[in-house]
């Protein structure tokens, strides 16, 4: 062959490849596979002997369930002993509740290895087993063949809405009907109604914060059990929600009361105290002061546990006064008051102000009210961190300090009144790669003492005995597994309970997330996060680069620091070959209150400076990373973030999701928009201090592409956030793409496998410039959730006894 042939031939060899090279990748349905290998459905239960949520019991020991490969097991703990045992023969339970035919179980098969247990009690050396079960209460002998009782003989009368909130002695429960408070004494059945007036949109112990609402009582009974604190819900002013759903023929209209930033009518409170010791003659005694804001001193409910509970109530022990606080609108100011229970008298004993948003501690509200010595333990952050103050409540005075520092109290987790000392979750005041790490301390009331009782540098999740004689101590890292172990009240190790092993989950390939640290926009202040690479990863490649976002303010886009087997599907996502990255920027909370102000009164901020910097910073330390190629996604505060991201960052962001995304906090409820960004103001134009932060404002800015995704009957963010975007890219001509989820609420429920699915295929195409599998399918809902829960007939939300 002549010199020339062999040229040509060896050129056409090398177009071909180049041509080949070039072609976008097509990917199969097991390159889609082996993604979702990592979803949290499949990798979940692979990890064996987690702890989680144990219980202390009223002798002193607790149990917990351990997950096996079968099911769970559960566990007793007794640290005086310093032994770990098996509660109860699971076995014989189960046969004794099949056999009791319980009302509430609907024929179901009850598992042995998947008992739809959340609390129960042991009795006559361990043999009895006292629980509460698909709504009832039942006592279980398993001296011999195994028997059940049931102990609530009668059945619930119609009308109650909501569950039963029990007395601490556990004879009697509140429960709503008809918008009033009603009570059941639990062996007869027999009710009593504790108040008349209550009507429509003004009705006893409700809640409707607007996003989110609850049918269960809100309310905080007395120790002895003879009276019960609560409010009268006033929204008959309030302003309303419609939703449509998606059927054939006529819709159904869904109306809610839903209060916006700016209304001049939202929801408030009238406090009230029942008084119960006149037997069928209760007592209504209504609080002297004005109606108060339907607001609390952590979050943007009057309630923060989901219906179970008011967390700014404190009665004393001896039932004789009842200590609460009040929020203003804005949640600038607190005030700090005692009532007298019997005559309404209310005092106030200190306020406090915030020039942003006051609040009382991190998932936890930490004020307490100290009767016996009366006093207050108050939580501040007006030295720039979060700090614990003593106060007396008489004089409302100062009396002290307690803890001090550049570092925070989170958590108040324990109060030992006659030795006066303190139990707390703190973080930040330790050296490690990460400020985010609760570690647990004890300190004396006068702040000294001060003792570091978990040293492991580590995400530490405590459960103290009510006495605070020991505490379970369940420490983990993003990239090690939970141990989990016994404490005493001087932090020595007592009792090894168990250790996650994760070897099933490395068998499928799990490889963990990279922890990392780069400069805020600032270029000083240290912000932190993770990094997820694909199990295949190879510093050879070049890899698009996707941000995960949730820019707070009450949280951040991480979560947790604690081992999960899963983050969602952000490793799932890096699976089909894209470097994935969360960053917990600057306006999110546990460090300094002025990191958590950064962007106050500036919502449209959504921290996007700190992740377009960080991301920069990334691809200057790996230059495996494509910034040319960079995407964004998010839910809810993320999907507002992106949409943001996508307008005022377009060169930089080529691809984003947004999902069900709070874009106009005009149209979004009242409580949370108010607390960050402050009141309303509307100008002598008609422009407010809201406007310039809506997204549908920046809207024209778009360049990339951009899939936005709602569900149509969203009662926490309204569907019209996302079309008032929709409008402003139609009359501003932009390509766009939108996903209307009929009758899906703010989480897409038997939607969210299609919405992962499609949000896959949007970066796959959008910015790996490749071709998806047709129509993927995934694993359905139901068979995700069992995956994740157990089986579907468990009973996870049963009554505790």
């Amino acid at each position: 062959m002549s010199l020339s042939k062999t040229l040509a031939l060896l050129l056409a060899s090398s177009l071909v490849g180049t041509v080949l090279a070039q072609q976008p990748r097509v990917y199969t349905t097991a390159d889609y596979a082996q993604a979702e290998k990592f979803m949290p459905y499949n990798t979940n239960p692979l990890v064996l002997h987690s702890v989680e949520k144990p219980e202390w019991m009223a002798d002193g020991r607790a149990w917990y369930r351990d997950t096996g490969t079968t099911g769970n097991t559960f566990m007793l703990l007794d640290p005086a002993k310093g032994t770990k045992t098996r509660a109860f023969d699971q076995a014989k339970l189960a046969t004794a509740l099949q056999a009791a035919k319980l009302a509430g179980a609907n024929g179901v098969t009850i598992d042995p290895n998947h008992l739809p247990i959340n609390m129960f009690t042991l009795s006559k050396s361990d043999q009895v087993v006292n629980l509460s079960i698909y709504g009832q209460r039942v006592s279980c002998d398993l001296t011999g063949a195994g028997v059940c009782t049931v102990l609530d003989k009668a059945p619930a009368s119609a009308g109650v809405s909501g569950g039963l909130d029990v007395a601490p002695n556990g004879q009697q429960a509140a429960f709503i009907r008809d918008w009033n408070l009603w009570l059941r004494d639990l062996a007869t059945g027999r009710e009593t109604q504790l108040t008349k007036d209550g009507v429509k949109d003004f009705g006893y112990a409700t809640d409707n914060a607007g996003w989110t609402r609850s049918d269960n009582p809100i309310l905080v009974w007395s120790p002895d059990s003879k009276r019960i604190a609560t409010f009268q819900q006033d929204q008959r002013k309030t302003g309303e929600l419609y939703l449509t759903n998606v059927t054939y023929g006529h819709p159904t209209l869904t109306t809610l009361k839903y209060p916006l930033p700016g209304d001049k009518d939202v929801t408030m409170i009238e406090r009230v105290v029942i008084d119960l010791e006149k037997e069928n003659k209760p007592k209504v005694v209504r609080l002297k002061m004005p109606p108060d804001q339907h607001r609390s001193t952590l979050c943007d409910d009057v309630s923060c546990k989901g219906g179970s509970g008011w967390d700014d109530v404190q009665w004393s022990a001896d039932s004789q006064s009842l200590a609460f606080v009040s929020t203003s609108r804005d949640h600038k100011q607190e005030w700090m008051r005692i009532a007298n229970p019997k005559t309404g008298a209310v005092r106030e004993v200190f306020s406090e102000t915030s020039p942003t948003y006051y609040e009382s501690g991190n998932d936890k509200v930490n004020w307490h009210y100290l009767a016996a010595s009366n006093e207050v333990l108050w939580f501040s952050e007006r030295d720039n961190w979060g700090h614990l103050y003593l106060y007396d409540a008489q004089t409302g005075k100062q009396k002290l300090q307690i803890t001090k520092g550049d570092w925070n109290v989170t958590q108040v987790l324990g109060i030992d009144e006659k030795a006066r000392v303190l139990y707390f979750l703190g973080v930040g005041k330790e050296l490690s790669n990460d400020p985010y790490f609760p570690m647990y301390y004890r300190v004396n009331f006068d702040g000294t003492g001060m003792q570091l009782l978990t040293s492991e540098r580590a995400d530490h999740v405590i459960t103290p005995s009510p006495d605070n004689r020991f505490f379970i101590d369940t420490f983990s890292t993003p990239i090690a597994p939970q141990i989990t172990v016994v404490r005493d009240a001087m932090g020595k190790t007592v009792l090894d309970v168990a250790r996650q092993d994760i070897s099933r989950l490395k068998a499928v390939g799990w490889i963990p997330p990279v922890q990392m640290q780069v400069k805020a926009r600032d270029g000083e202040t240290d912000i932190y996060g993770l990094l997820f690479r694909p199990t295949n990863f190879s510093t050879e490649k070049s890899y698009p680069i996707i941000n995960h976002v949730y820019p707070g303010p009450q949280t951040g886009s991480c979560g947790p620091r604690t081992f999960l087997a899963a983050h969602g599907d952000l490793q799932a996502l890096a699976e089909l070959g894209f470097i994935v990255v969360c960053m917990d920027g600057m306006g999110t909370p546990f460090r300094s209150k002025s990191f958590h102000d950064a962007y106050f009164n500036n919502l449209g901020d959504n921290t996007i400076p700190d992740q377009v910097a960080g991301m920069k910073q990334l691809a200057q330390r790996y230059p495996w990373i494509d910034l040319k190629r960079a995407g964004i996604y998010g839910h809810s505060g993320g999907g507002n973030a992106t949409a943001a991201a996508m307008f005022h960052d377009p060169d930089f962001f080529q691809v984003g999701i947004s999902e069900s995304g709070n874009h106009d906090n005009r149209n979004y409820e009242d409580d949370w928009a108010e607390k960050w960004n402050g009141l309303l103001v509307t100008k002598a134009d008609g422009t407010s201090n809201y406007d310039s932060q809506a997204n549908e404002a920046a809207a024209k800015n778009l360049k990339g592409h951009l899939l936005l995704a709602h569900g149509t009957m969203d009662d926490n963010v309204p569907p019209s956030n996302t079309l008032l975007v929709v409008d402003a890219l139609i009359k501003a001509n932009k390509d766009f793409d939108l996903l209307m989820i009929p009758n899906a609420h703010h989480g897409y429920a038997e939607a969210a496998q299609y919405m992962t699915r499609r949000r896959w295929d949007y970066f796959v195409r959008n910015l790996a410039d490749a071709t998806p599998p047709h129509e993927y399918a995934m694993k359905s809902y139901a068979e995700a959730r069992e995956a994740i829960e157990g089986p579907a007939d468990i009973d996870w939300g049963a009554d505790q006894p």
